[in-house]
């Protein structure tokens, strides 16, 4: 696990853009990794229709509260979906069907625990096993939490998620910057991009010079579940891709922000962890919250102590996102 290094969005320093361009070289090689591996692989074809929700950059986009609503939206349409993922963070290879009761963190990774919530959910680290066995236990869709840059699977819907307020970066690829792959490559396989946020970025701007890809958007919201923080001392953790955006979550539901802890992604915290940050909120007599995705990673005996502020991705046109998958998905429409 690792932070993410600033250099990838702020280039406004010498030392930044010397930083990028040292490892330039070195992102042009992964980049044509990448690329290469779609050149080794066909992708499988399935049974039923797969929409994949994934990735141009590392992290932090808005992926999973997408695949979350798709999962209701395709619910809603007459399917039964099944969510796809990885498990990153877990030590599971799957294919093994997600259950809460059973599972932890450790096993299939914290976004397992989130999406099970909304829907069956499979862990593989083969894509085409782990959909198949979807399929074989009654899936319609499968819905997959990532996977764009993996070409063992074909993917009838391929939905690219951006973030708004940070957007490529500095625009090169790891580890001179953010992004999986060329952003031209990936946006031709792309069949729409999500940018989630205000766009302060330019994103739509970007995708427009490469090609006509349709864009959505959408913003994410605070669940009407989440705790009243308005004018409330609190104290908060996240460990996760864009860490700032939680603090800003925060701060536009009112809360007084006291202190901040900031954690590498998917970071594993132990009781000692736990101990320090509770000790630190209860020195400025402050409610001690994170996010949902870091609440399942920690420690059962403390997890109690803090509280968990969720979010929920609102589209600005519904209607036609669902309009745009069913014209995608044709004849393997309900």
């Amino acid at each position: 696990m690792m932070r993410t290094p600033p250099f990838w969005y702020d280039q406004t320093t010498e030392k930044h853009k010397w930083a990028a361009r040292l490892l330039g070289p070195a992102g042009l090689v992964y980049g044509w990794v990448v690329e290469k591996r779609f050149d080794f692989y066909y992708p499988v074809p399935l049974a039923k229709p797969v929409i994949c929700v994934g990735n141009i950059t590392t992290g932090g986009a808005g992926k999973t509260p997408v695949v979350m609503s798709l999962v209701s939206m395709m619910a809603e349409a007459g399917y039964n979906p099944h969510i796809l993922t990885r498990g990153y963070g877990g030590e599971e290879e799957g294919p093994l069907q997600v259950s809460p009761g059973r599972d932890t963190a450790a096993d299939v990774g914290d976004e397992a625990l989130l999406l099970v919530e909304k829907a069956p959910t499979w862990v593989a680290t083969s894509r085409p096993l782990g959909a198949q066995a979807a399929i074989d236990t009654g899936a319609t869709v499968i819905i997959m939490d990532d996977g764009f840059q993996n070409p063992g699977i074909h993917k009838d819907v391929a939905f690219v998620v951006v973030d708004g307020t940070s957007g490529f970066g500095n625009g090169r690829v790891i580890p001179a910057g953010p992004l999986r792959e060329d952003i031209g490559r990936s946006l031709a396989r792309a069949h729409a991009v999500v940018i989630v946020g205000e766009d302060k970025a330019g994103v739509a701007d970007t995708v427009r010079k490469h090609g006509d890809t349709p864009l959505f958007y959408a913003q994410l919201r605070p669940d009407a579940e989440n705790p009243d923080l308005f004018g409330k001392p609190v104290f908060a953790f996240a460990g996760i891709g864009r860490p700032e955006k939680f603090k800003d979550s925060l701060i536009a539901a009112g809360a007084m922000l006291e202190g901040w802890g900031s954690y590498p992604d998917h970071f594993a915290y132990v009781e000692e962890d736990l101990r320090e940050l509770i000790a630190a909120a209860d020195a400025k007599n402050a409610i001690i919250v994170t996010t949902a995705k870091d609440h399942v990673r920690l420690p059962p005996a403390l997890k109690a102590r803090v509280q968990k502020f969720t979010v929920h991705l609102h589209w600005q046109d519904p209607a036609a996102v669902l309009s745009f998958i069913r014209m995608q998905l044709g004849k393997n429409w309900t």
